[in-house]
């Protein structure tokens, strides 16, 4: 029996900026959501009583993002009822994690057409009533100190010697990227444009990105994590920064690089990837625009957090014999500019094939929808570019990374 897990295509909202202010924010996340996956719907043709499962990611999973969102914003897109629906977080990594679930369920035989994805409105932030990564845990905290994902990327800055200039290139760079793809139009074939109740237009282009940016004006910005940092914890009497150094003792001080400009984005969005059997496929008529060739999760420590991108996306390549000369481009989320630099120091792959069209720092990371964002932005690019193969790699909380290996076809 073949067995290959087949992209037939992937959309996405535009991305709004996370604030009160944005075009989505008057949006309920189901309802982004609900549009994302009726555009993949018609875009494809599917027959929504033959989805196997809609698995989305989504990284807060309370409020407005609460009671399974993947199966209620299925409901109100109007599917039909066979079609079930689970959420799951990976923090981050939540998004890709859905749609490397969605490729083992078509590959292990148990499916033949699974859509995933993600969402996530960061402009209506939940009610978490937990004390970070822990989640209240003071067992956990004492083996693992994890601190906000700000301090850990400083750290990782601090470790590696990344300095805040190189930094704030790659901050340019992205936006850069951004600014020519969007003026090529890169990204318009997999936008689904996002609509109010009433029927008014939300929003049909990225809201985020700041193109001209210079490094002159990256250089005005103060560190975003600096002031968080040097907060006294009343229960240890130790400051954040001297929390994490407990695990890195070698270390004088921790150097806080990262501001607005040089870290990913807040913004609403969702994300939809479908993914179906050759045999399924074959018999609707559906044609492949790529397949899914491997994936892989890597666990490193949690309090740096988030250095396991590379491993990851080694495990990856490693398993299915390929090595980093092999992949053609690269979509590495711009959490924190240092996350990059981390990975290309990892892996050794050169910045000119990692993404291309901009990343996070310029159009933003909607937490759970990003993974299926940069899977769709990968497929488009491959396709452009006339390449093969394509790598997709994440960054997650609790010290995890994400990896995707998709070749066209």
């Amino acid at each position: 029996m073949e067995r290959e897990a087949w992209i037939i295509d992937a959309v996405r909202s535009p991305r709004g900026k996370g604030k009160e202010n944005g075009a989505l924010h008057g949006v309920h996340p189901q309802r982004i959501l609900a549009q994302v996956l009726n555009g993949l719907r018609d875009r494809v043709g599917f027959d929504t009583a033959e989805v196997d499962d809609v698995i989305m990611g989504c990284g807060a999973g309370s409020g407005d993002h609460s009671m399974d969102i993947a199966r209620n914003a299925a409901l109100d897109a109007g599917w039909s009822l066979d079609a079930p629906g689970v959420t799951l977080n990976r923090f981050c990594g939540s998004g890709q994690q859905a749609v490397n679930f969605a490729a083992m369920g078509v590959l292990a035989g148990h499916q033949d057409l699974v859509i995933g994805g993600g969402v996530e409105s960061m402009s209506r932030p939940s009610p978490m009533h937990v004390d970070g990564f822990t989640a209240n845990n003071p067992h956990l905290f004492e083996q693992y100190p994890m601190v906000a994902q700000g301090i850990s990327a400083d750290l990782i800055a601090t470790v590696e010697g990344f300095s805040r200039e190189e930094c704030d290139q790659l901050g340019v760079e992205s936006q850069i990227r951004a600014a020519a793809a969007l003026a090529e139009g890169r990204f318009d074939r997999s936008l689904v444009p996002i609509f109010h109740d009433d029927g008014t237009l939300a929003l049909d282009h990225e809201e985020f990105p700041r193109p001209g940016t210079t490094l002159a004006d990256l250089t005005k910005l103060s560190p975003s994590f600096e002031k968080m940092g040097a907060y006294v914890r009343p229960e240890s009497g130790l400051s954040i920064d001297q929390t994490a150094l407990l695990s890195y003792p070698h270390l004088d001080a921790i150097r806080h690089v990262h501001h607005a400009g040089n870290s990913s984005g807040v913004v609403d969005g969702a994300s939809a990837v479908a993914i179906a059997s050759p045999a399924y496929a074959r018999a609707h008529g559906l044609s492949p625009r790529a397949r899914i060739v491997m994936s892989a999760v890597a666990g490193t420590d949690p309090v740096i957090m988030l250095t396991a991108p590379g491993p990851a996306a080694a495990r990856c390549v490693k398993k299915v014999g390929l090595t980093f000369d092999d992949i053609d481009l690269f979509e590495i989320n711009e959490a924190f500019a240092a996350v990059v630099l981390k990975f290309m120091k990892d892996t050794g792959v050169s910045w000119d094939k990692i993404n291309v069209n901009g990343g996070a720092m310029a159009l933003g990371h909607p937490i759970g929808a990003t993974g299926g964002m940069l899977i769709g932005t990968l497929v488009d690019e491959l396709e452009r570019r006339d390449k093969e193969f394509g790598l997709v790699a994440m960054c997650t909380g609790g010290g995890m990374g994400t990896a995707t290996i998709i070749q066209r076809i």
